[in-house]
């Protein structure tokens, strides 16, 4: 039966279906069929399919304004951009977003993005879109460990999940690669191509996923009994020129590591130019690993090896996960985690 054929036959013309509608063709109360659809939990699977599907067949539409009024939620899911952060511009972004809008649109509601210039910005324009209720609760990307803004929601009583982990897990929901177990496997994958002087480039320190790369570097070096050598470990690269002066330094030892392992791909393309000034060609004198998977990694020349992460599954879930949030399920069942694939690189080669 047609939607128009539906709308005919409920004897209503052209006006709008309502949830009186909804509530004469199922034989359910009005109460009832506005629960279900706005997840409530005390409702049972079963009926808020049912009702869904109804809807859905009958072309029911909700006044977003009207609902909101009534049950307090604007239906959007929040997303604040610092522009002055690394990923303000990162490859990942417009993937993640159309992830995480498309998502967020199979359940009905919205994406909210907005940009803010520093971390202080960030929680003005979040407490402004739950004031002007234009966010039920927020997507939080690339966690600090001590991220402030998990602690202005938790303060403020706003639902939020987080694109990785913080130190403090109380309270928190989230979606999260295993960036830890990568770089652990990068160290075996290493020594079984006869490697044996790894060195680590790292990111910000003050990211959570940068502690958990950096203990998985070290947790690899353990598993084969090869000695962590704090001269090979340098952090603070998150871009192609950081990438490179830490690779110079590294290059510059004596006994030089052979294959380098960087947190972030956008660092290690820094590489190539820090090779080419030594002499040394990647893939042959130089191994790198690294870890993002992106499109310029894959362009260079050889190619990047890396772990290729999937940005817009992870927009995905974490539109789904902050939803059922917002409709009160608890932070200990919202906690997922994925391991990321390998793909292969020309940057990989023989220990020399």
């Amino acid at each position: 039966m047609t939607r128009q054929e539906n709308t005919k036959r409920m004897g209503t013309g052209a006006r709008r279906v309502t949830i009186s509608d909804l509530s004469r063709e199922l034989g359910i109360t009005k109460g009832t069929i506005s629960r279900a659809l706005n997840g409530y939990s005390d409702i049972s699977e079963s009926t808020r399919l049912r009702v869904e599907r109804a809807a859905e067949r009958l072309g029911y539409r909700p006044l977003t304004q009207a609902q909101a009024i009534r049950t307090g939620r604007s239906q959007s899911i929040g997303l604040v951009i610092e522009a002055g952060n690394h990923d303000g511009h990162h490859p990942f972004l417009a993937e993640f977003l159309a992830g995480a809008s498309g998502a967020a649109a199979e359940e009905g509601w919205t994406l909210t993005v907005s940009n803010a210039d520093t971390q202080d910005t960030v929680l003005k324009r979040m407490q402004q879109l739950v004031e002007d209720r234009k966010a039920d609760g927020f997507i939080l990307p690339r966690t600090w460990s001590d991220d402030p803004r998990v602690a202005h929601l938790r303060a403020l009583d706003v639902p939020f999940v987080l694109f990785g982990r913080v130190a403090d897990p109380e309270g928190c929901a989230w979606f999260d690669f295993k960036g830890g177990a990568a770089m652990r496997d990068a160290v075996h994958r290493l020594f079984a191509a006869g490697h044996r002087r790894i060195g680590y480039v790292g990111s910000s320190p003050g990211y959570h996923y940068e502690k958990l790369r950096l203990a998985g570097f070290l947790r690899g070096l353990s598993d084969l009994g090869l000695e962590a050598d704090p001269d090979l470990i340098r952090e603070n690269a998150v871009i192609r020129s950081q990438g490179a002066d830490a690779a110079r330094a590294l290059l510059a030892h004596a006994n030089r590591p052979t294959a380098l392992i960087y947190a972030v791909d956008a660092a290690a393309l820094g590489a190539w130019e820090a090779a080419h000034e030594e002499g040394l060609t990647i893939g042959r004198d130089l191994s790198i690993v690294s870890y993002d998977g992106t499109k310029d990694g894959a362009a260079a020349r050889p190619s990047l090896a890396s772990y290729a992460v999937d940005n817009r599954f992870a927009g995905e879930r974490l539109a789904h996960l902050l939803i059922r949030r917002v409709r009160g399920e608890r932070v200990e069942t919202l906690r997922e985690e994925q391991d990321v694939p390998f793909r292969a690189g020309g940057s990989l080669g023989p220990a020399p």
